[in-house]
């Protein structure tokens, strides 16, 4: 069905805006929360590559009523006082963009985040977009490395509501920034601070999240992007081979995903009596479950009792100064031509004008 669209104003100047958008979290760290968030998540055929007809019934006879708990208890370690980590550090990067591009432009394009997952939806934030003027609207998914999974998910929720408008903006999108200069730069100056403060490790993991490897063999190329960012980012670091581990985390199910592990890996070299270990996850540019959990309370669970000595967790880019910067660098390139500087009042107020002697209702 074709949605109507807001009221049109005459005189009323359009306008450019960035839609960030993230994977999603609960509204609240509860199995209550959690069910709906799952199914939504879960039931994605972008995320699970199974027949309906098999995946089904273990969705809603098995997972849905076994996982609920077992997550919430996950993401009740990790809430913020003002909710869910991956929201308050997207919210943040969000207002920090704002400010970023208003110091260095001065026209600010409206600036919006959603999730893929939960809210605020695309759908909703899309909509707001348009009642406040957007006739042009940047996608730009959060996700360094392509995937099929996470971006090319969140395009397909835009293009879904993009396809119910009458009058649909033009749309841009960011495929990927794996190798962006800034964002390496950015990812590279976070380790030094780290090491600055705590001294360097034997071994720096980087960990990824994880895709199954069937994603690979049908081309994504999500894994090679990953490889590329862990490769860039080494030589910045000026590391060796033997310094750093690319792995891949959150694994799902029982079908092989891409490996290294990061449990196996970790557990590895504990046993092998890696004195320090520190990890960091350059897939996520905001400290989330997946991070803060997974990595920071059992990744360290898992190579201490195997043996290793010190583990330290390298947070995400989050709100640092440079990744804003760099935010604004990749925004600013894919936003050429669509920037245009505010009309006066005074030829606003002549537009509306003229509108109204032939006759427009408003």
């Amino acid at each position: 069905m074709i949605t109507p669209e807001p009221a049109y104003q005459h005189g009323k100047p359009d306008q450019t805006g960035i839609l960030l958008i993230n994977l999603g979290t609960p509204d609240a760290p509860t199995p209550q929360a959690l069910r709906p968030y799952l199914k939504q998540f879960l039931s994605n055929p972008r995320v699970i590559e199974i027949p309906q007809w098999i995946w089904w019934p273990i969705l809603n006879g098995i997972i849905l009523n076994t996982r609920p708990k077992k997550s919430a208890e996950k993401y009740a370690q990790i809430w913020m006082p003002e909710g869910s980590p991956l929201k308050v550090y997207t919210a943040r990067q969000m207002s920090l963009l704002r400010a970023k591009l208003a110091e260095r432009i001065g026209a600010v394009p409206l600036i919006k985040y959603a999730m893929s997952i939960g809210n605020p939806s695309i759908g909703a934030t899309l909509q707001e977009m348009k009642e406040q003027g957007c006739e042009r609207i940047l996608v730009f998914p959060l996700y360094p490395q392509y995937a099929a999974s996470s971006t090319a998910s969140a395009f397909d929720e835009v293009f879904a509501q993009v396809g119910r408008m009458r009058n649909v903006p033009a749309l841009r999108t960011i495929k990927h920034y794996h190798d962006h200069p800034g964002y390496i730069a950015s990812l590279a100056q976070n380790v030094r601070d780290h090491w600055m403060n705590a001294g360097r490790p034997d071994k720096l993991v980087m960990s990824f999240h994880g895709i199954p490897r069937s994603s690979l063999d049908k081309g994504d190329p999500y894994h090679c992007e990953c490889q590329k960012t862990g490769r860039l980012l080494a030589e910045a670091l000026e590391l060796d081979a033997s310094q750093y581990q690319i792995c891949f985390q959150s694994r799902f199910g029982r079908a092989e995903w891409l490996r290294p592990y990061t449990a196996a890996t970790l557990e590895q070299l504990g046993k092998e009596n890696v004195g320090r270990v520190d990890v960091i996850c350059p897939g996520f540019v905001s400290d989330c479950l997946e991070t803060l959990e997974e990595i920071a309370i059992e990744g360290k669970t898992i190579f201490m009792q195997a043996g290793g000595r010190e583990f330290h967790y390298i947070p995400c880019l989050n709100q640092r100064d440079d990744w804003i910067e760099a935010l604004a660098d990749i925004a600013l390139e894919n936003l050429q031509g669509w920037l245009r500087p505010r009309p006066s009042e005074e030829k606003l107020a002549q537009s509306r004008q003229r509108a109204l002697a032939i006759g427009a209702g408003n």
